[in-house]
């Protein structure tokens, strides 16, 4: 199983991307004994080049990601949705290009004043790109960074019955082998 990781977060090694890896974690225990490979992009690494549509890095990371079975996409939360720099990476997704991909949203911030963000501006973001959102985002505050791990695992035990199913009809498909 292949799971990217793309955290939309102009701060290198954010708070965002240690949340995306938590979710990782938890979808990760979900299938024991399967083998998972896991990718992992941090767009701060890669800001100046978000806008050159032809540069060949950000053409092969597009595609990894594409060719996923699970894709965590996270981003703090920005005025009231998420990053410019998330949707810039995005935006190089044609119509349906993250089709047959089960995507997980995950926004982070400072308070729960936004949680709702995760499911109204970035799940249908996801959606639009042919994404299949199966279950909630988790909106992770700030304040509770040290609950991190347990929070996580919470959201994916309530999460994995709506994952397996999509997963198990993911890996049905062709492009899975």
């Amino acid at each position: 199983m292949k799971i990217a990781i793309v955290v939309g977060n102009p701060n290198p090694k954010s708070r965002t991307l240690q949340t995306a890896e938590a979710v990782a974690d938890a979808v990760t225990s979900l299938w024991h004994g399967i083998e998972t490979e896991r990718v992992v992009i941090d767009l701060a690494d890669h800001a100046e080049k978000l806008f050159a549509w032809e540069d060949p890095e950000l053409t092969a990371l597009n595609a990894e990601v594409a060719a996923s079975d699970i894709l965590i996409v996270a981003s703090p939360t920005y005025k009231a949705t998420y990053t410019g720099m998330l949707k810039a990476f995005l935006d190089r997704y044609g119509n349906n290009g993250l089709a047959g991909v089960v995507a997980i949203p995950v926004m982070t911030g400072a308070a729960s004043l936004h949680a709702l963000a995760v499911e109204a501006y970035l799940r249908p973001l996801l959606v639009e790109l042919g994404a299949s959102v199966p279950t909630r985002g988790l909106y992770m505050t700030m304040p509770k960074m040290d609950e991190l791990t347990s929070i996580a695992a919470a959201w994916g035990a309530d999460a994995a019955p709506a994952l397996r199913a999509a997963l198990s009809s993911s890996f049905s498909e062709s492009r899975h082998g």
